[in-house]
């Protein structure tokens, strides 16, 4: 009797979700809400991709081939980038992100305009198109899991793509920067670029620049990112692939080398 009366009350305890539980609705729902719109930092080169990046869940995947696809295609956006959600697709055993509104993109008007800028007596045009810098080019990423999908969480994807993009930038980008050498960190919370300094590290100097331009000799990519507008300062960062070689201030027509300053 007592044997009974045990088995009926363990009958209305409620039961835990089996191994191999399917995603539900309310699941598709949370991942959707949690991820569409979100902000991150990307912490690897991206590639602008026609076919979904492919990642699998366990955190890896294939660098060299994304290396090609970004030879060939383009970048989507560099180490420091901001990137966005800008759409999510679940299927059976795959989540597929859209980045930054994905491969295909409208071509404004004005994207290949270029103006009179740059540096020293012939300054090279700087490119004025797409709201050149404030907005990196987009791509699609996969999260492959190779089975069917289970219940998951928006949170639980985030840390599943930290090999990738930071989803907490401001206290990442603070450890990061308590890694780098002392005069590298002053210069950082001056708003000054030293030469040497990476994109990443630009960024946290001075930000997203207002313009950039871009040309490749001799097979090496080579970048300008101008700071400032209309009258006043204008700042000049010059990198050559990944690392800054020149950084040069104009004030009001009078060009200055950051590193020599003007002679009385």
């Amino acid at each position: 009797m007592r044997a009974f009366a045990a088995i009926a009350f363990l009958s209305l305890l409620p039961t835990a979700a089996p191994a191999g539980a399917k995603l539900t609705f309310e699941d598709r729902v949370e991942l959707t809400r949690g991820l569409t719109a979100e902000h991150a930092t990307a912490k690897v080169l991206l590639p602008r991709s026609r076919h979904a990046l492919e990642f699998e869940a366990s955190g890896g995947y294939d660098k060299t081939k994304w290396a090609e696809i970004a030879k060939a295609e383009g970048v989507a956006a560099r180490t420091g980038d901001m990137l966005q959600v800008t759409k999510i697709d679940i299927g059976s055993d795959r989540i597929e992100l859209q980045i930054n509104g994905g491969y295909s993109r409208g071509r404004k008007w004005y994207r290949n305009v270029r103006v009179a800028g740059g540096m020293g007596r012939n300054p090279a045009p700087v490119s004025v198109g797409d709201g050149d810098s404030n907005a990196p080019r987009g791509t699609a990423l996969v999260i492959l899991f190779h089975k069917p999908l289970e219940p998951i969480k928006a949170a639980e994807i985030k840390k599943m793509l930290a090999p990738l993009m930071d989803f907490e930038k401001h206290s990442v980008t603070e450890i990061y920067t308590e890694t780098l050498p002392p005069e590298m960190q002053k210069a950082i919370r001056e708003r000054r670029v030293l030469v040497g300094m990476d994109h990443e590290q630009v960024v946290l100097a001075m930000g997203r620049p207002d313009h950039k331009s871009r040309e490749t000799k001799d097979g090496v990519e080579e970048e300008d990112w101008v700071y400032g507008q209309g009258s006043g300062k204008f700042t000049f960062v010059t990198f050559n692939g990944d690392k800054v070689t020149q950084v040069k201030e104009e004030y009001a027509g009078l060009g200055t080398e950051v590193s020599e300053p003007p002679q009385r």
